[in-house]
């Protein structure tokens, strides 16, 4: 493990950042993981408009959910939600980025 991995892995245990959440892949057993939720609002140009939206997307470590995949379900904290377009890892293969909404 590298060290920058080693970082990365420490902002998700760290109980200021990181979450519990569950995540069940399309029929699959549930699995307890971590990650970091981030819901920032989006504002998204369209000609001379601006469309304001609230969005939820989350980060999750690529060593606890190797292939995630749209419609697939995450829980966090009794809410429930689902993949929605296709997830993307950072630079270094450590983190999927995944869009939700809610299931």
């Amino acid at each position: 493990m590298t060290a920058f991995a080693a970082a990365v892995g420490a902002l998700f245990v760290d109980g200021n950042i990181g979450r519990d959440a569950v995540y069940i892949a399309d029929g699959g057993a549930p699995v307890l993981v971590r990650l970091i939720a981030r819901r920032a609002d989006d504002v998204t140009e369209f000609g001379d408009a601006r469309l304001w939206s609230e969005t939820t997307r989350v980060d999750l470590q690529v060593a606890e959910v190797p292939n995630p995949r749209p419609g697939d379900r995450i829980e966090i904290d009794g809410d429930a939600f689902l993949i929605q377009g296709e997830p993307v890892r950072d630079r270094e293969r450590l983190v999927w980025t995944l869009d939700l909404r809610p299931a």
